[in-house]
């Protein structure tokens, strides 16, 4: 994971922070993967509160009315595009279903945080050389 320290992620619903814009708010709208079904919806960002960006989408999928679903952190490398109703990533639907799971009871935050770029194949946001993603949700 390299020697650099992982800066303070949170949940953005848990931050005194506010999406800037009604347009550039993703929460909620739904989340496909690259072949283009629906996985999930977007639940909450978890934003660096020191740069103020998006570093994960927490896709929230499966369950029935709200029971039983499941939380999958997502680097926000994944997306794609944005559209109107959309945010498309380009991973399958299988990606996302064998994500490491988070359970901060288990596993270090910043451990976590590694696995899950290490499974997704992107370099980690706080290593050298990371390049912000073009599309910014």
């Amino acid at each position: 994971m390299g020697t650099d320290p992982i800066p303070v992620l949170t949940k953005l619903s848990d931050s005194p922070h506010a999406i800037a814009s009604p347009d550039e708010d993703i929460l909620g709208r739904k989340v496909t993967d690259r072949s283009g079904t629906e996985i999930g919806k977007v639940g909450d960002l978890v934003i660096d509160e020191n740069e103020q960006r998006v570093r994960f989408l927490i896709l929230e999928h499966g369950g029935f009315l709200g029971i039983g679903g499941k939380e999958t952190y997502i680097p926000v490398d994944a997306v794609s595009e944005v559209t109107d109703d959309l945010v498309h990533i380009d991973r399958t639907r299988d990606d996302v279903a064998q994500a490491p799971g988070y359970d901060p009871e288990l596993l270090d935050q910043n451990e976590y945080y590694g696995s899950l770029y290490s499974h997704y194949g992107y370099t980690p946001f706080w290593g050298a050389g990371y390049v912000y993603p073009r599309f910014r949700p």
